[in-house]
């Protein structure tokens, strides 16, 4: 049997981004997994070299779920794996309990599936910062100055404690900013990541996945602004899921430790 015929005979993942907003660049080394399966990336409406529309009532998670679906009908998937990260978890989540048919496995990347637990697990990853830092990041958020240069420089210290810990940053995730679309972030989440207020605000998926009947992942990094303890919870009270952690790893393991992540994702893809 020919390697390619090997690829097309098991079921695809679709790749679902961070943000809202985001894109797929920073994701690429997914790519890899390609070797042994069908690896579709897109760029969800509103971000990357997708078309960009003014009309901010395309922003909220039915008309994305919506989307899924038709990138599902257009290829002509009828079975495939979805392999979600921060708010692709919440959409990947969403089209779950939308649409079950098809979907034969979920892998749970740093997960954002609740938003009032996200909040609260950012207070406590604030906490644990320098105390002219905390000052900044809660002075910005009370008078809504986050817009300043001092909210500005004390948001990078958080994101090189709980984002991306390496010293220095891939320059091909400086590149990959001009891909995303703040206006659909602020709309949906709001201007920074530790409180929602845009239209995201009351998701809370944590009383429905125990309905999940499908195989499931959760991963996270032991840094993770979606925190070890909030992802081990989710993976506890879904039904047979794994849970991982990657020990190097704040919230993008796959580009802080790409080997080890790709090793853990394709040995659950595999089974």
């Amino acid at each position: 049997m020919s390697c390619m015929k090997m690829i097309l005979e098991k079921p695809p993942v679709i790749i679902l981004h961070g943000g809202p907003g985001s894109s797929h660049y920073s994701m690429q080394g997914l790519k890899t997994l390609a070797a042994e399966r069908t690896v579709i990336f897109y760029d969800q409406l509103g971000c990357g070299k997708s078309a960009r529309p003014a009309d901010t009532s395309l922003w909220h998670i039915d008309r994305f779920v919506q989307e899924l679906g038709q990138v599902k009908d257009a290829i002509g998937l009828k079975e495939f794996d979805i392999l979600g990260h921060s708010w692709g978890t919440t959409l990947a989540a969403a089209y779950y309990f939308a649409s079950p048919a098809g979907v034969r496995k979920i892998i749970f990347s740093s997960p954002c599936l609740s938003a009032p637990i996200w909040a609260n697990d950012q207070e406590k990853n604030i906490a644990k910062l320098p105390i002219d830092v905390r000052i900044a990041l809660k002075t910005g958020e009370k008078f809504g100055t986050t817009s300043t240069q001092e909210y500005k420089n004390a948001t990078e210290v958080f994101n090189k404690h709980f984002v991306c810990r390496l010293d220095p940053k891939p320059d091909f995730l400086n590149k990959g900013k001009q891909y995303a679309n703040p206006e659909v972030y602020n709309f949906m989440w709001g201007p920074s990541e530790f409180h929602v207020k845009g239209n995201l605000k009351e998701i809370d998926f944590t009383s429905r996945l125990k309905r999940i009947g499908i195989p499931t992942l959760f991963t996270c990094g032991r840094y993770d602004e979606a925190t070890p303890e909030s992802t081990e919870f989710f993976s506890s009270i879904t039904p047979g899921s794994k849970f991982h952690v990657f020990e190097e790893s704040a919230h993008m393991a796959y580009v802080e430790e790409p080997q080890e992540y790709l090793r853990i994702i394709n040995a659950f893809l595999r089974q």
